[in-house]
């Protein structure tokens, strides 16, 4: 269904309950079974009834993002506006809240339901989930009711959700999702009844797309069966914390020439590897795996300020779970947290890809990298004894090891 028919179908639903009409987005009996709309909130009370009464999702996001007073939060698609209501209750006066919806009827109807809850921390934006109109970084929260499977472009939209966000903020949505591989005709048919326009993503590519975004510290939870391996779930992340002024985000090929500097700077030291010269681009990439892969930046200037990658130890399928890390930081910028930041986003995304072991080699003068790394969980399990001369000289190489405390494949 393309967006313009979306719109106006959720337009037609939004003049229906503002003139008192009950509505649902699929057919009567999978709204009631499937606990669409207002089944799933505990805490509707003063809200007025036009808001409770357009209610569409299929869950309680604002439960879900557990949202804390003085926050700013993003509603997704937030048509008559519940969820914005109930945010604006949860981070009172000196929070703010944000519904965003295409529909300029949805629009309208959330405002004079705003109007009359007075919230007056309520605001309601016109505009698509693909094309969030706030800037970088402006709000704590962004949570959503079954309305990103309405997108035919999820990943602009969880690309959206990133940038807007702030360091260390919130994804917290409710949405239908896949799991299982049953029969395409069969579950299409189910996403049919139950309104999912666009085709609800599989949760395997609802996890892809979130940390190819940026995202960390990945949950998605099955809640309500809709049939055919179609749910309603739960989808929880967060954008990697950094220190102030700065940000984590995946490595680009436009950061080349920053990483390869920093990385050269590194090596320059003496102290970082054996290795003397940067690679090409090329050759970086080649030995790195096109995933786990970030950059610290400066949000003021965009410049990189620090990067964090990793390579597999072996083809082996035994070893699929463990992988060897570099964590470069350039050189005015040592002593800020953003080697800590960096490493904190690696093994959480490392724990989210299934990683079990993160190994790595360490100078044993090295002491700054070596107090980094036993500070977040790294262990010393041995000496390589006069490994290797470095301009001219031999040394030591402590291997260093983290084995993941989450990751239910790991071995014992």
């Amino acid at each position: 269904m393309a967006q313009e028919e979306i719109i106006r179908r959720y337009s037609a639903l939004a003049r229906d309950a503002a003139a008192g009409r009950t509505i649902a987005d699929c057919g009567p009996e999978a709204f009631d079974q499937g606990r669409f709309g207002a089944a799933g909130y505990d805490d509707l009370g003063l809200l007025p009834e036009a808001a409770v009464r357009a209610s569409l999702g299929c869950g309680n996001p604002v439960a879900v993002a557990e949202l804390r007073p003085g926050e700013t939060v993003l509603d997704l698609g937030s048509g008559g506006g519940i969820d914005v209501l109930l945010s604006a209750r949860r981070v009172g006066e000196h929070g703010q809240a944000y519904g965003l919806d295409a529909s300029a009827d949805m629009l309208a109807l959330a405002r004079r339901n705003a109007e009359q809850a007075g919230a007056r921390n309520a605001e309601f934006l016109h505009g698509t989930i693909e094309r969030v109109p706030l800037p970088d970084r402006s709000v704590d929260v962004v949570i959503s009711n079954c309305v990103i499977n309405l997108s035919s472009d999820k990943a602009a939209v969880l690309a959206e959700a990133f940038r807007v966000l702030r360091p260390g903020g919130r994804f917290g949505v409710s949405d239908v999702v896949t799991d299982g591989e049953p029969d395409p005709d069969r579950r299409a048919a189910v996403e049919e009844r139950i309104g999912c326009a666009a085709g609800a993503l599989p949760v395997a590519e609802y996890r892809r797309l979130l940390a190819a975004s940026g995202f960390m510290d990945l949950h998605i939870t099955l809640t309500a069966g809709h049939g055919d391996g179609v749910h309603s779930a739960i989808v929880q992340a967060a954008k990697p914390e950094a220190p102030p002024g700065t940000e984590i985000r995946p490595m680009r090929d436009d950061d080349a020439d920053q990483v390869l500097a920093i990385y050269q700077a590194g090596l320059d030291t003496g102290q970082a590897s054996f290795e003397t010269t940067a690679p090409s681009w090329e050759g970086f990439t080649a030995a790195r795996l096109p995933h786990l892969r970030y950059v610290a930046f400066d949000t003021g200037t965009g410049q990189v300020l620090g990067w964090v990658a990793a390579s597999s130890v072996s083809a082996r399928p035994v070893y699929a779970g463990v992988i060897e890390h570099s964590v470069y930081v350039h050189p005015g910028c040592q002593a800020q947290g953003i080697g800590r930041a960096l490493l904190s986003a690696f093994i959480a995304a490392g724990q989210d890809a299934g990683i079990w072991t993160i190994q790595s080699g360490i100078f044993a003068e090295n002491a700054a990298s070596l107090a980094l790394h036993q500070a977040l969980g790294f262990r010393v399990v041995g000496t390589r004894e006069r490994i290797g001369r470095h301009h001219g000289v031999w040394r030591n190489v402590l291997l260093i090891e983290r084995r993941s405390p989450a990751t239910k494949n790991r071995p014992p």
